[in-house]
């Protein structure tokens, strides 16, 4: 078994069980405890894990939702890749709409200059970033502002989402499983995210593969409801097949 596929069975085990000891987890995938511990400081530094004497639990299971700063230094690089692939999906010209989210933010630094784009956002960052942009006609939605999230949720959101008919959208997301779909810790922000799932012709996921599993408060929708997924090659072949199965196109970068 590769370091990669051994990680990713600890998070799984962990999230299934709430917790990995490390002397357990050694004998059960045959190798040293050093090396579990290893791979625990690994996945802590990615934002999956956190250590605890003899073990670790996983992240979810700390009561706050970590902040924008925060998840935009989990899985960089992965974010990087991902939200480069979802340049090939953008339209030459009409309309994009980007969720809240640290990889659809990186997007938005990427946008090239020469497409003429409608672009629909909820977020502050996102917002901030295209606001000087002369080829683009940028809308902000309004509503109540998540400190954590910066993202604008509730009534204002929704009616304006209710009226529109975008072209591509870019969606991002806390948690996704082919069994429970996509999911947030936060229902008021659950409820804009599926309503821009609604209002848009191609939907895109963009998640990198840390978030696989993680299952959290509020589905805003099931894998069968996107066009595409994408996500890093990290994400294990069992998985990806299980998505696949879903309807979904996806894309490993």
């Amino acid at each position: 078994m590769y370091g990669a596929e051994r990680r990713q069975v600890l998070v799984q085990r962990a999230r299934r069980d709430g917790r990995i000891d490390v002397a357990e987890a050694s004998t059960e995938l045959e190798v040293a405890p050093e090396t579990i511990r290893r791979d625990l400081g690994t996945l802590e530094r990615q934002g999956l894990l956190r250590r605890v004497y003899g073990g670790a639990i996983p992240q979810e299971r700390l009561d706050f939702e970590p902040g924008v700063s925060q998840r935009d230094q989990t899985a960089a690089a992965e974010k990087d890749r991902v939200a480069r692939a979802a340049l090939d999906l953008v339209p030459e010209r009409g309309t994009l709409l980007l969720d809240a989210g640290t990889t659809t933010s990186r997007v938005a630094g990427l946008l090239p200059t020469d497409r003429e784009l409608t672009v629909v956002t909820n977020s502050l960052p996102v917002a901030n970033q295209l606001a000087n942009r002369g080829n683009l006609d940028l809308h902000l939605l309004g509503g109540r502002v998540r400190g954590t999230t910066l993202a604008a949720v509730e009534y204002w959101a929704l009616s304006v989402l209710d009226g529109l008919t975008v072209d591509v959208g870019l969606l991002g997301t806390n948690g996704f499983s082919a069994e429970r779909g996509c999911t947030t810790p936060d229902s008021a922000e659950s409820a804009v995210k599926s309503a821009m799932v609604r209002s848009c012709r191609e939907r895109v996921l963009l998640a990198d593969n840390t978030k696989y599993g993680r299952d959290h408060f509020s589905r805003f929708a099931e894998i069968s409801d996107l066009d595409v997924l994408i996500t890093n090659s990290g994400l294990h072949e069992t998985a990806v097949s299980e998505l696949r199965e879903c309807g979904t196109d996806v894309v490993l970068t």
